[in-house]
């Protein structure tokens, strides 16, 4: 146990000295969907981490075409994704939904551009890796051109179970997900501001938002699970590396927005004692520990907006289901569930010098 601990802590020093350092390599970076809520939390990002950039190109819908985004005080023209093509970036972020991810992705890693998708296109494909850099970052070489960054609420789980996973394997996992309207785009956010202001708009959900819960991320599938919820089961086994991982879901869309939360019933295959639990989630890089029920602390949406850190809390064994521990989990959906996770894909291409 005190092997498995030293070498977590030795793994959390080594990548939050390499994620603070700034990156020297100036680069070409292309942005596609840069007008959108995870595109412009990507440019938030890239100016906080203060990476260097030789060109930054930005691409959006024809619509959007020709207007400007500012960018560190400058104004950068937004252009088309063919446009951007032309440039020949070096890395290409998409955050511009499957159909774009799936026309155009290919083309540029054709070009020689190392491509972060943020769809759900790439994902399950056998030949794209699906990484959280904490996690395999050894999944990414020179010739994996297309990198598909995991759905939102994978990522905070995975990085929550993954260190628990190691020690005492998981057999089963039962998750129900709180996700924030942020996840569905812009629209979302508009449509609850038009329902709290007696304001008529189009709206984007079948029923309001505001003052009510969904059960309903996405369409529904045949089996009557939504591609959400099956984005969970399937991620989660490829990351893990566990095809036959017992996994089941429910996705609710809440009005809120700073971020998701998720109600995690996980059984491991090894018996664990709830001080070692502590211990993992405390050494596991990008996962901070808050969970202080006697002066009513613990993870909140409130809380982890605009925050790139993954909270977990609630940390109790479950005494219905032996070798079972249950566990709230709540991240930035924008930033960590998908802009953050980019950028350390991105960090970690440029540190393995494939380029």
């Amino acid at each position: 146990m005190s092997h498995s601990l030293n070498y977590i802590q030795i793994v959390k020093i080594i990548y939050i000295i390499f994620i603070n350092s700034k990156i020297k390599k100036k680069m070409r970076i292309a942005i596609i969907g840069a007008t959108g809520l995870v595109g412009r939390k990507i440019l938030q990002i890239i100016e906080e981490q203060n990476i260097t950039i030789s060109e930054l190109l930005l691409s959006a819908s024809k619509k959007s075409s020709g207007k400007t985004i500012n960018f560190k005080n400058n104004p950068i023209t937004v252009v088309s994704v063919s446009q951007a093509l032309k440039q020949c970036p070096d890395i290409a972020i998409f955050s511009a939904g499957a159909t774009v991810s799936k026309k155009w992705a290919p083309k540029f890693a054709e070009a020689g551009c190392f491509v972060i998708d943020n769809s759900s296109a790439w994902r399950m494909d056998e030949h794209v890796p699906l990484v959280v850099p904490e996690i395999n970052p050894e999944a990414i070489t020179k010739d994996t051109k297309i990198i598909a960054n995991p759905n939102c609420s994978t990522i905070q789980m995975v990085m929550v179970l993954y260190p628990l996973h190691k020690q005492f394997q998981i057999e089963r996992i039962i998750v129900s997900t709180y996700q924030s309207i942020t996840g569905t785009g812009k629209n979302a956010i508009t449509q609850m501001e038009n329902e709290r202001n007696n304001i008529p708009g189009e709206k984007v959900y079948p029923y309001p938002i505001d003052k009510n819960c969904i059960p309903q991320c996405d369409i529904f599938t045949d089996n009557g699970y939504t591609k959400e919820e099956l984005k969970l089961v399937n991620e989660t086994r490829k990351i893990l590396n566990q095809e036959s991982l017992n996994i089941t879901a429910t996705a609710v869309r809440v009005p809120v927005t700073g971020g998701h939360s998720e109600s995690i019933n996980v059984t491991f295959k090894k018996d664990f004692d709830l001080r070692t639990i502590y211990q993992l989630l405390s050494g596991m890089p990008g996962v901070t520990v808050l969970d202080n029920p006697d002066k009513n602390e613990y993870p909140m949406p409130i809380l982890s907006e605009d925050k790139d850190t993954v909270f977990v809390g609630r940390i109790r064994r479950d005494f219905s289901a032996p070798r079972s521990l249950n566990l709230w989990v709540v991240a930035d959906n924008l930033r960590k569930g998908a802009a953050t996770n980019a950028i350390q894909i991105l960090q970690t291409i440029i540190h393995k010098k494939i380029l």
